[in-house]
């Protein structure tokens, strides 16, 4: 099946541009368009689309406000969020992801990044541009108020391995590539290592293999 997304960004160009590469992918339907933040919202709200691909700085309502409308905590039924930006700031990722994206890419990021994190928001993954992983998930150690809890039952040695390909920003089917698994079992350990930590998402899974010194 197809991944069907709406695109919202308030510069015509870059929207189309988006739009273009995506549609040119068999798998991924673009199924509506948005010029600013309060368009953005209806369009998700009414075509319910997999994913919606937003940027950050947009008039009317901004990525992280749109971004907390359609997938924040209490939203029934949320869209994976993807934010795209030409501005590498922490507290827009920060913002962002608190605000309940799944995925943030820079601009520059190319089309093979784009595709990818298209995918992998669709399919429970959390995919960050490489080049702000590790100043993200730093900035996140950093402001922490307190200390990791530790999990009550123990990791296994497998789910170690997993954590800590996850808090490098690999998505499951390079997990399971890398481990020589299956992209089930990959799925089934990443929802061992959520519930065992408490974890809401996989930023907050790497934020703790970070903060414990895994990575």
């Amino acid at each position: 099946m197809s991944v069907r997304v709406v695109v919202a960004d308030d510069q015509d160009l870059v929207r189309a541009g988006l739009v273009m590469i995506l549609r040119a992918q068999p798998d991924i339907d673009v199924v509506g368009e948005a010029a600013d933040g309060l368009e953005a919202v209806e369009a998700t709200t009414r075509l319910r689309p997999d994913v919606l691909l937003v940027d950050i700085r947009m008039p009317g309502l901004d990525g992280i406000e749109v971004t907390r409308r359609v997938a924040g905590p209490g939203v029934a039924h949320p869209p994976a969020v993807v934010v795209i930006t030409t501005f590498d700031l922490d507290e827009y990722v920060l913002g962002a992801l608190r605000a309940g994206a799944r995925g943030f890419l820079l601009k520059d990021a190319g089309p093979e990044l784009l595709v990818q994190a298209i995918h992998a928001a669709a399919d429970g993954d959390a995919l960050i541009a490489p080049n702000v992983t590790r100043r993200l998930l730093a900035a996140f150690a950093d402001r922490a108020p307190t200390g990791p809890s530790q999990p009550v039952d123990p990791l296994t040695e497998r789910e170690e391995e997993v954590l800590a390909l996850v808090a490098r920003g690999r998505t499951n089917v390079e997990i399971a590539a890398e481990l020589f698994i299956g992209l089930s079992t990959v799925k089934s350990h990443i929802a061992s290592l959520m519930a065992k930590l408490g974890a809401r998402n996989r930023v907050e899974t790497a934020l703790w293999a970070y903060q414990t010194g895994r990575v």
